[in-house]
């Protein structure tokens, strides 16, 4: 359980990241099939994922470390 609440903020950043990588894929996409990212769902969702965890870690508070 401290694992999970260790990491919440990232795991709540992926998946918003993915359900709106998905959205960008279905809503606006790449009609023509050439775009690297938007061309596949698959694609569209982990990229999306993978910002949505950057992006939560930078709200991320850091622990002051005593000396």
């Amino acid at each position: 359980m401290n694992t999970l609440n260790k990491y919440k903020f990232h795991i709540l950043g992926i998946i918003i990241g993915a359900i709106a990588g998905y959205a960008y894929y279905y809503f606006i996409g790449c009609a023509s099939g050439t775009c690297a990212i938007t061309s596949k769902p698959l694609n569209s969702t982990l990229y999306g994922a993978v910002m949505g965890a950057l992006i939560a870690d930078l709200f991320k508070k850091e622990k002051e470390k005593s000396i």
